[in-house]
């Protein structure tokens, strides 16, 4: 299968057509034909061991990260299960891998999705993070054939912004949770990913991103005007940098600063009505 998030090109390859392969419902709307790809990945079943040696990253859940000679080595791990249900090597610069599903594990399912979350999300957040872009915990809006991105952590209200354009016939709901801002040659683009919050929305589509608001809860709308370096500072607080990366962090940082120049980013105070549609187009 072909994938297409955030402007990347992802071919999923499996030999064994006694295991099915399918995206899961969210990933399903990012489907494409086939195309050339950024990404090429294969697929294999078998028994899968815990890696040696110390990890680089631990996740607290269900992942961890290995460098190995070749690159770079996923592990996920299951109460259901002693060894990891899924390992996936990558090369230094995650143009290919390798996903091995522990057979015991996926034994008797219908169909499998070897890019199931947090994979998927985590292969993306690698490819931006190597001079491609950011992707940013927030709500994306297609509003009027221009983007707006409206940024906080849990609880600020994104999905109750998602379900307020949902409801306006000029406007696409990119995604209620988070999202892409990618540069390209024509000015920044965002784009919307699978990775949907509580609404559940999520569009292929992208945007030319003209404007992005921090949020802010009040029982009025309000904009405040931001400095650049406080700007950049609170996307940065939103992003998802790779932190075992120094030379990855340094580029998140300078490409949330080019953002911070190129379109207006400023704090948006809002009460949950109608009128912050209105209140947000003046703007």
């Amino acid at each position: 299968m072909h994938l297409r998030v955030a402007g990347f090109t992802i071919h999923i390859a499996h030999a064994d057509r006694s295991w099915p392969i399918a995206p899961a419902a969210a990933a399903s709307a990012f489907l494409v034909d086939p195309a050339p790809a950024d990404v090429e990945i294969t697929v294999q079943v078998g028994r899968c061991e815990a890696p040696a040696g110390a990890p680089v990253f631990e996740s607290g859940g269900s992942w961890r990260l290995f460098r190995t000679a070749d690159g770079y080595r996923f592990s996920f791990v299951s109460p259901r299960s002693s060894a990891p249900y899924k390992i996936a090597d990558f090369t230094p610069d995650f143009s290919s891998g390798r996903i091995t599903l522990h057979e015991p594990f996926f034994a008797g399912m219908p169909a499998i999705d070897p890019l199931e979350y947090p994979l998927d999300e985590l292969l993306i957040i690698s490819l931006l993070a190597r001079g491609h872009g950011v992707e940013l915990h927030g709500c994306g809006i297609l509003d009027d054939q221009s983007g707006c991105v409206f940024v906080g952590q849990s609880g600020a209200g994104k999905s109750t912004i998602a379900r307020l354009w949902l409801e306006d016939e000029r406007a696409v709901v990119l995604s209620d949770d988070r999202i892409v801002v990618r540069a390209h040659a024509d000015g920044l683009w965002v784009y919307g990913t699978p990775w949907h919050g509580e609404a559940p929305l999520a569009s292929p589509r992208r945007a030319v991103l003209k404007q992005i608001f921090l949020l802010r809860q009040l029982d009025r709308h309000a904009l405040s005007a931001l400095s650049r370096t406080d700007a950049v500072a609170r996307m940065f607080a939103a992003s998802f940098p790779i932190l075992h990366d120094a030379a990855a962090v340094e580029f998140t940082l300078g490409f949330l600063d080019r953002v911070a120049a190129t379109v207006p980013v400023r704090e948006l105070g809002f009460a949950p009505t109608r009128s912050l549609i209105e209140f947000v187009r003046s703007a």
